[in-house]
């Protein structure tokens, strides 16, 4: 299987992803002034395609032969890319929140915190010693 980190490396010129893809590199790089499938840029202005920009170059491909013009097959890309960045983004959350082990309260001053199940947000004392707040734990379940 190929690593995350290698399926972007941008290492592939116009002609061998073109090749991979099964397209003419005049191809390519019309679809990376249309904004379709954009490289990678070295520093003479070269174009470097990953291996993640082969599969949508495949994805363009496949879409143009079911009838899909190039601005609808932009605008599904867009999506995609998007979807997948929110789906990234939601197994993050998924990772920090382990809904087993943690509770949200409410803190002295109205913020959110996680704290241990069966915990305490801890009171905050003022410049005079006192505490502030009643310090009271909230406990939210969702969907019962």
């Amino acid at each position: 299987m190929v690593s995350s980190r290698a399926y972007d490396a941008p290492v592939l010129t116009v002609s061998a992803a073109a090749e991979l893809a099964g397209m003419h590199a005049q191809t390519l790089r019309q679809y990376d002034r249309l904004g379709l499938v954009v490289p990678h840029r070295t520093a003479g202005r070269g174009r470097r395609y990953s291996l993640r920009d082969v599969a949508a170059l495949r994805e363009v491909q496949r879409l143009s032969t079911e009838g899909v013009n190039l601005e609808g097959i932009g605008r599904i890309l867009e999506l995609q890319r998007e979807n997948a960045a929110l789906r990234a983004a939601l197994e993050g959350l998924r990772a920090v929140i382990d809904p087993g082990s943690r509770v949200f309260a409410a803190s002295t001053t109205g913020d959110v915190e996680s704290v241990p199940r069966g915990r305490r947000v801890p009171q905050r004392t003022t410049a005079a010693g006192t505490s502030s707040g009643s310090g009271a734990l909230v406990l939210w379940r969702g969907g019962r």
